[in-house]
């Protein structure tokens, strides 16, 4: 589970058994947890983040969004 991005404490992160499904990343945040995916953006899921650090995840997946749709393509070869 590579972690591909650190920033403002959460965690990015990919699982490399989810071939799958769509582009996406997976979020720790301490407390818990969510799921993006990457195109287009859009909550998988929420696990007991405040909709407010949801929100601001949010901005951060649309921040990134390129880097962590390369680092999908690269780690997941597609």
């Amino acid at each position: 589970m590579p972690t591909v991005l650190r920033v403002d404490g959460f965690r990015f992160h990919f699982y490399s058994n989810e071939n799958d499904e769509p582009p996406h990343v997976h979020v720790d945040a301490g407390d818990g947890e969510c799921k993006f995916w990457l195109e287009p953006i859009a909550l998988a899921f929420n696990r007991g983040l405040t909709a407010a650090t949801v929100r601001k995840v949010e901005r951060l997946v649309f921040e990134y969004g390129s880097l962590l749709r390369e680092r999908y393509r690269d780690f997941h070869g597609r």
